[in-house]
């Protein structure tokens, strides 16, 4: 696991379960983020060192974006990608990761986007994403 994220307004649209999920995911991250990256450093480096304390997950209420985790490194690019129409669904390396419009960040190297909506033709860009790098991506759907 790591706090490296996707951020979705979309997502807030989906109801509360999933919203809040999101949101206690990412509050947790923010309390216990540091302590399971040096935990994960020191099994990577030992084998043997200690698994990191059990987390509690809380629920937080509020509004604004919410997170969840993609990229596993620190180094990273921010993606963003928005569609014409809004809302439609993105998948980066066949994975879904939220709708439109949204800005997640990807680990250096080559990964495929692609976006896609019922009633649209698809859209997909494969693109080498740079550490610290930023891309701005519009999917422009044609209707079907």
């Amino acid at each position: 696991m790591n706090g490296d994220s996707v951020i979705s307004k979309s997502t807030l649209s989906l109801g509360g379960s999933v919203q809040e999920a999101c949101e206690a995911i990412t509050k947790d991250w923010s309390a216990h983020g540091a302590a399971i990256r040096a935990s994960s450093a020191a099994s990577a480096a030992d084998p043997k060192a200690a698994a990191p304390p059990e987390s509690s997950m809380t629920k937080s209420a509020g509004g604004g974006p919410v997170t969840a985790p993609v990229a596993a490194s620190s180094l990273t690019g921010k993606v963003t990608v928005s569609s014409l129409p809004d809302g439609a669904d993105i998948y980066v390396d066949d994975n879904f990761v939220g709708n439109a419009p949204a800005t997640f960040k990807l680990s250096p190297g080559k990964h495929t986007v692609k976006v896609s909506q019922d009633g649209y033709n698809g859209w997909t860009k494969e693109l080498s994403v740079i550490a610290d790098s930023e891309v701005n991506l519009k999917a422009a759907l044609g209707k079907n």
